[in-house]
């Protein structure tokens, strides 16, 4: 193996791992510790933020450096790269958003401090409101902190918000990241609660790498996006809308899909039971099943769809004006 082609492997295994020790970063190279230290030498005087230690537990590791390395990227165009990711992850391919987050995780773990304040800086520049609905992502390198935390089997503590408005501090092992429904979720052990739990990504304020390193549990089940969803589905929801669909069951669940729950009543009816946070959305799932269907609760649901009702009906109604055009 060249000079050449053994400093862009040591780069990549720099970039995939936190720290590397020293014998095991050489034997994954194929050659000595001395060789190694020059090769790490070199890079360092080209610019690239590597870091050394020695000792017991020394080793190597990519940190964040006062300049990019050169040949790379601009900072403006690390800026760019950055926020475009972040996009990729808001939005709703899970393939592409996952691998966003890694890549995310390995451009912003170097980024110098002041281009992350400027990316940062960034976050809430107005959109579209016609825009389609994205995950919430509002701090860029909390995101990224989680995801290299889950990459290196780091324990992880953070402050976590949820929904009823409630503060707490979480310690966990964390397992995964997941993109669920438009929205971004961490999976993990807490270490509190001896169990596992999800939380959402935009609730979490300041992730800490602790620097402690942990054994993986077994994870329960072989679907992390769907372990987040029956852990959504179990959650009380602040609207239990209930409604008759005159469907037949198998067409209505081609519609409600996960989002509820339907029973088959008899050939041409059934049941629809849609936990929701949203009466806009479970309005939105009614009305796609193309079907007529009666909203038995809660109330807040019936006066809801009856306004909307009220207002599309509206719509379709000719004032004088209109009739004359």
């Amino acid at each position: 193996m060249s000079t050449g082609t053994r400093a862009l492997e040591l780069l990549g295994l720099l970039q995939a791992r936190r720290h590397w020790p020293g014998d095991e970063l050489a034997r994954r190279l194929g050659v000595s510790q001395r060789t190694l230290r020059r090769d790490v030498d070199g890079l360092q005087e080209l610019g690239y933020p590597i870091t050394t230690t020695r000792g017991t537990g020394g080793g190597y590791q990519l940190s964040p450096g006062a300049s990019l390395p050169p040949l790379v990227l601009t900072e403006d165009e690390a800026a760019a790269v950055v926020l475009g990711l972040k996009e990729t992850v808001a939005g709703i391919h899970t393939t592409s958003g996952d691998a966003a987050v890694s890549a995310m995780a390995k451009i912003v773990q170097v980024l110098p401090v002041r281009i992350r304040r400027r990316i940062d800086s960034l976050r809430n520049v107005a959109i579209p409101r016609a825009a389609p609905r994205r995950a919430g992502i509002t701090d860029v390198v909390a995101l990224t902190t989680v995801a290299l935390a889950c990459r290196d089997h780091e324990a992880l503590r953070f402050t976590y918000r949820a929904r009823d408005g409630q503060v707490s501090e979480r310690s966990v092992h964390p397992h995964r990241t997941v993109s669920v429904d438009d929205r971004l979720y961490l999976v993990a052990w807490d270490l509190d609660r001896g169990d596992w739990r999800t939380f959402r990504i935009d609730r979490i304020d300041n992730p800490i790498r602790s620097g402690q390193r942990f054994v993986p549990r077994r994870f329960p089940g072989s679907d992390p996006v769907e372990f987040v969803r029956s852990q959504i589905r179990s959650m009380p929801a602040r609207y239990p809308v209930r409604a008759t669909v005159r469907a037949p069951a198998e067409r209505v669940k081609e519609e409600v899909g996960q989002y509820g729950t339907v029973e088959s009543i008899d050939d041409t009816s059934c049941e629809v039971f849609i936990p929701s946070d949203s009466l806009d959305w479970a309005a939105f799932c009614l009305a796609a099943t193309d079907a007529r269907f009666l909203v038995h609760g809660p109330p807040e649901a019936i006066k809801y769809m009856r306004g909307w009702g009220e207002r599309l009906i509206a719509a379709t109604n000719e004032g004088p004006a209109d009739a004359q055009g």
